[in-house]
């Protein structure tokens, strides 16, 4: 089994941006000699505890401190940006990375960045789509040029003039495109389908409950069987909120003051009476207060000792069937050396005990 990291990010909003930037790359970079295959890095735009509304930039400068490490958005949340510059950029850092980028895409987003962009909510997943459409299609293009007239979108991209050496051009380094991985938070998402369809990889949220994910592979296998492909188990990635402690007891007490603190303050406002609380319930029948951190410890999240957290990492395993990568969502604690300490124990003593899986 691969080990990756989910940088939503999440930070407290009492830590300057600049230093919410420094430690994420501070932990990009230990990740990287960790030996982590990859890191995913979230896309937000009116999150206050997720402020990063431009993770390519992060990406970008965390390519220059690290070796082997692979990085991807995410999301990019593809309603949000004009498909033109978004293809150009993405397919830039292609080249910078020399490889070691991969494209997470999203279909949503959230109520307040929609706002903020002017989005009408009925139409915003139509527009994503489209913008998709049009990134592919500008990658994919021959030396006559790129049009596409839609709902959302029309452009009339030049083809190449050899004398001035002007139109269009810029495609990724790797072609047709960088590996492309969907993500997918409820229960029957219809980007799952579309993943599978098309080959590419599915990433499962850390809000769902271990219940929830069996239907998410089922999804991604039906999306492949209609295409006429066949679905690899190994390319599933699932997201987990994971804190390794050396004892069990330090474990839950830094987790209690870390993603405690965010669920708390950040998340529980925003989920209470939506789907996203639903999700998160081993028995439906539970009523929504009982969906508190305590529960969450013990159910959803993985905490505890190397050993403890290699037993929740194999009954998560069996629960689904098999995955090929667990992504870590990343943490920020006021003691940055415990968010370290996690991240060692997860790489150099749990990730061992679980060798055989994947």
């Amino acid at each position: 089994m691969k080990l990756g990291l989910f940088m939503m990010p999440l930070h407290p909003p009492t830590r300057t941006v600049a230093a919410c930037y420094d430690r994420d790359i501070d932990q990009l970079v230990l990740a990287d000699r960790l030996g982590f295959d990859e890191a995913w890095l979230g896309e937000h735009f009116t999150e206050k505890w997720e402020n990063a509304p431009a993770p390519d930039l992060l990406i970008a400068k965390a390519l220059g401190l690290t070796s082997n490490i692979k990085f991807g958005t995410g999301v990019t949340l593809l309603g949000m940006h004009e498909p033109v510059y978004l293809a150009h950029r993405v397919a830039m850092l292609d080249h910078l990375a020399h490889g070691r980028f991969q494209w997470g895409i999203g279909l949503g987003g959230i109520p307040t960045d929609m706002q903020l962009m002017g989005l009408d909510p009925a139409t915003a997943r139509g527009r994503a789509e489209e913008a998709l459409d049009v990134i592919l299609g500008l990658w994919q293009a021959d030396e006559n040029g790129f049009t596409h007239h839609g709902e959302h979108f029309n452009i009339d991209a030049p083809k190449m003039d050899p004398v001035t050496g002007r139109g269009l051009h810029m495609k990724p380094l790797q072609l047709p495109y960088p590996p492309i991985s969907v993500a997918a938070s409820t229960p029957g998402s219809g980007s799952l389908r579309i993943a599978g369809a098309r080959g590419w990889a599915p990433m499962s949220s850390s809000l769902l409950s271990a219940t929830h994910l069996p239907g998410h592979w089922d999804l991604v296998a039906e999306g492949a069987k209609s295409a006429g492909r066949t679905a690899n188990r190994s390319d599933w990635r699932v997201a987990r909120d994971i804190f390794v402690g050396p004892t069990p007891k330090i474990a839950r007490e830094r987790a209690r003051a870390t993603m405690g603190r965010n669920y708390d303050e950040h998340q529980h406002a925003s989920r209470v009476g939506t789907v996203q609380i639903a999700t998160t319930k081993l028995d439906p029948a539970m009523p929504d207060e009982a969906v508190d951190v305590d529960y969450l410890m013990e159910n959803v999240w993985i905490v505890g000792d190397p050993a403890e957290c290699e037993d929740k990492i194999r009954a998560l395993y069996d629960v689904t069937g098999g995955f090929g990568s667990l992504l870590s969502i990343t943490a920020d604690s006021d003691d940055a050396g415990w968010d370290h300490e996690s991240l060692r124990l997860l790489a150099e003593d749990v990730a061992p005990r679980i060798a055989d899986l994947g």
